[in-house]
């Protein structure tokens, strides 16, 4: 199932606007694609809780460049103000896997991540 497509669109849209902050080494930017009080989970280091602990998480990942991060969304639903999707990363030939992530639809009707688990391949 792949859910709806209007919906993996917004997500895609969503991730678009990340990557083209990550390949600007711009983590600021990188952490306005989360909720204030989002959750983020790695295998590349320990939880990120709240968007100024995500800032510095991409601090640090986009120091190690990051012009070839892309990220394509697999599948994604929504109900009501709350959606998901997984979707594929890569960052060259050796960081590669599927992050799980929750959205929830903000005041003005956008998305933004509440939680993310990057899960390497």
């Amino acid at each position: 199932m792949n859910g709806s497509p209007e919906f993996k669109d917004e997500c895609q849209n969503l991730f678009n606007r990340y990557v083209d902050f990550y390949r600007s080494a711009d983590a600021a930017g990188c952490s306005l694609m989360f909720e204030p009080e989002a959750e983020l989970y790695s295998p590349y280091g320990p939880p990120a809780i709240g968007r100024a602990a995500i800032a510095a998480t991409h601090g640090e990942w986009v120091q190690e460049g990051g012009e070839n991060k892309d990220i394509n969304v697999l599948s994604a639903d929504c109900d009501g103000d709350l959606g998901w999707c997984v979707a594929r990363f890569s960052e060259g030939t050796d960081d590669s896997g599927t992050s799980v992530n929750v959205l929830a639809r903000q005041a003005d009707g956008s998305w933004l991540i509440k939680l993310c688990s990057l899960n390497e391949t």
